[in-house]
Order: C-alpha cells, then structure tokens, then sequence
C-alpha cells in the first residue's frame, strides 16, 4: 500500500527545498540507495522515450480555463520514492509517475511542471492552490477523500525486503524484537505499530521500527544490514532488488493492495473527470502498459478501469 501523509514531516530537514540534489547525490542517482547499477539491470528500459500522446479536445475542454491558460499543470510530489517519482544521475525527475503525469497532460494539450515537496505537505497544497495536482503514490481512502477528489491508476501492496540470504530468517509473521526500516509517513509505519502492539500483547518484545525520511535512506539500511529488513510498497521494494543486483530481497508475497490515486482540488468543475478520462484514455490506447513495462511494475497491479474517488 501507498504512502500516507499525516506524519512524513516530523523530521525534515531545514533544506528540504534541495531535496531533489540531496537524493541525486545520497542515493547514488538510482534511487535505490546503492552506488552502482548491475549489468542487465533497468537501464536500458529506462532510458526509452514514451511516444508522445495525441491531444484529446473533448477532455481538454474539460480543464478549468484557470489550469490551462499557462499550458501547464504544476504538479507537487516528493521525489523519493523510485521507480515511482526519483531524480536520476543526471539530476532529472523520472518515474512512473512522471511518464505518467506526462501523458496526462499531453493527452489535455498541456505540458507539467513537478515540484519536489515534503509529502505530508503536498495535498495541503494542493488545497492552497500551490499546485493544480498531486501525484506522488498516494493510496486511495477514505480520509483522503473527504478532502480531495482522486482518481486510481494503479494497485500496489506492501512487500518486505531484508539483505540477500535473509540471514536473520525473518519472516512477515515474526518481526517481533526485529530491526526493521521504514519511511517515515507511510502506511507501512501504521502496520508496524499494530504489530507491534500484537507483539507486546502476546509477551513478545516490540518491534524497532526505524523510521528514516527518505526511502533510498531506508533501502541503504538494509543493503548495509544495519537493519534487519524493510517495509514499503510493492513496486519501490522490486525497484530496490533490482537497482542493488540482488543485495536486497524479497520475502514472500506483497499484500494489502490498494490503489494509488491522482488526487486533485475538490469542486473545480470537469478538471477530475478530464484527469479520469486522460488516465482511462491512456490505458485504451496502451500508453499505459508501456509506461509500465518501461519502470518494470508488475502488471498484476495495472487496472483496466480508472475510477474517480473509489470506495473500498
């Protein structure tokens, strides 16, 4: 499952508005929080360009005359979180999201603008009017919703990783008195605690969470094992495996899926229906697939429908 946003800021730093060359530098440009990348690795499908997408009239005169009259949407996200939303080598925003968003906004007649944020700010912003969308793996639910309108595009569940030869045994169903990482705001965190409390109530010592700001941070702990494992979503735990030639991997299967959203300013008019219609247009015409099989996601995780504000 996604990140969420009520506790990712307890820990920013005070440059946080450098973030986007702090991780360029601090996570070996990758995003996995290694130094190298292995041969055969995602480059090469990484480097691909994703075909431009035609305009589509009809859901361009959908977006508010306020939202396009620069050509652009400014798009907030925490660019952390590879193969989703990172800054690569070179310094530039990419990932699934990115391509994605990208599409998006083609597909509207516009072009995007990204903002890196701290995530547990993007959607205040969002409803500030600082950006015109937020699109940075947020998971869909019910609290979110009471405040923003979203749109699905993509399932995605929580996946544990721990070093190559899981030397500690750990297991999803004993992590009780473990040392395990996680990115601080995620919902990953709210698992932990209530296993941890299933722990303390069973006579069993806590977990130790390890909560760090930013995921290559967290997957730098267990490629160094100074962690015993990690907890995150699904496609940034296959992203960190391959990124870090099998140093990390992982253990079982992922679960509690739910899907990502696009979430956008409540009463703004057709703006939601035309990003629903972009989205649902993008996976018709496979768009959507490529964009997938370029960042290496699992298509068990694509849908075929996108919905607007989705109840579990």
């Amino acid at each position: 499952m996604a990140r969420a946003t009520h506790i990712k800021a307890l820990a920013l730093l005070p440059a946080f508005a450098l973030a986007g060359l702090t991780m360029a530098c601090g996570a070996g440009g990758n995003g996995s929080g290694g130094t190298s990348q292995p041969a055969g690795g995602p480059a090469a499908s990484q480097s691909a360009e994703i075909p431009a997408v035609a305009k589509d009239p009809a859901l361009a005169a959908m977006v508010p005359q306020a939202i396009a009259a620069d050509g652009k949407i400014v798009v907030g996200q925490d660019q952390s979180y590879a193969p989703n939303e990172f800054v690569d080598e070179q310094g530039k925003v990419v990932g699934f999201d990115v391509d994605l968003g990208n599409a998006i906004a083609q597909k509207l007649g516009l072009t995007t603008e990204y903002q890196n944020a701290a995530f547990s700010g993007i959607l205040a912003g969002l409803g500030a009017g600082q950006y015109e969308l937020a699109m940075s793996s947020f998971t869909i639910n019910s609290e979110r919703l009471q405040t923003v309108d979203m749109v699905s595009y993509y399932s995605a569940g929580t996946s544990l990783a721990v070093p190559k030869g899981n030397p500690d045994k750990i297991s999803l169903d004993d992590l009780c008195g473990k040392n395990i990482a996680v990115q601080q705001g995620t919902v990953q965190v709210d698992d932990l605690a209530a296993r941890s409390q299933q722990c303390t109530s069973s006579g069993k010592p806590a977990i130790n969470v390890q909560q760090f700001q930013q995921q290559t941070d967290v997957n730098l702990q267990v490629q160094t094992k100074r962690s015993q494992a990690m907890l995150a979503d699904s496609p940034v735990v296959d992203y960190a495996v391959k990124q870090t030639g099998g140093a990390v991997e992982t253990v079982g299967q992922p679960y509690d899926a739910a899907p990502y959203g696009i979430a956008i300013k409540k009463d703004q008019g057709s703006y939601a229906q035309a990003i629903q219609g972009a989205v649902q247009a993008l996976i018709d015409d496979g768009t959507y697939a490529k964009i997938l099989a370029k960042w290496g996601l699992n298509t068990s995780g694509a849908l075929t429908k996108a919905e607007l504000n989705p109840q579990s």
